[in-house]
């Protein structure tokens, strides 16, 4: 018998639809937080490229 695991927790899934998805609900909400947050992290900038001081200088 095939057990089907979360991808992200690998915890066994329960219903059909986790099973579709990959990931139970839990799961699939932080999946989406995560992603939504390094989308939004990847549209930043820091005011140091704003005023055009090259990264190397502040470090």
């Amino acid at each position: 018998m095939l057990m089907k695991l979360c991808k992200r927790c690998n915890r066994k899934l329960k219903s059909q639809k986790s099973i579709d998805v990959g990931m139970g609900p839990i799961c699939k909400k932080k999946y989406e937080a995560e992603l939504a947050e390094a989308k939004f992290n990847n549209h930043q900038i820091t005011i140091d490229e704003v005023i055009g001081v090259p990264l190397e200088e502040v470090r």
